[in-house]
């Protein structure tokens, strides 16, 4: 299966998401966050640095519960800005 290239918006909502899962961490480590929400620290590292900009639903939904934040606060701040 061919996957269809992200556009421009897709990679900048991607970045956005893991700036904001990288702030939420704060001191904690990466390892302890992923851990914590059952996925691999190389996984949280990808989303945190943009080279994962469209994970799983369940990866997002792990790790926002780890790191206190709510789904509706993630789509607000991470969606496509308007066109």
């Amino acid at each position: 299966m061919v996957r269809t290239p992200l556009t421009p918006e897709e990679r900048d909502r991607g970045e956005r998401l893991g700036r904001l899962l990288r702030e939420a961490r704060g001191e904690r480590s990466m390892a302890d966050v992923a851990a914590a929400a059952g996925v691999s620290a190389e996984t949280l590292r990808k989303i945190e640095t943009g080279r994962a900009p469209t994970p799983a639903f369940f990866t997002v939904a792990a790790l926002a519960e780890v790191l206190g934040l709510s789904m509706d606060e993630l789509v607000a701040r991470c969606a496509l800005a308007p066109v």
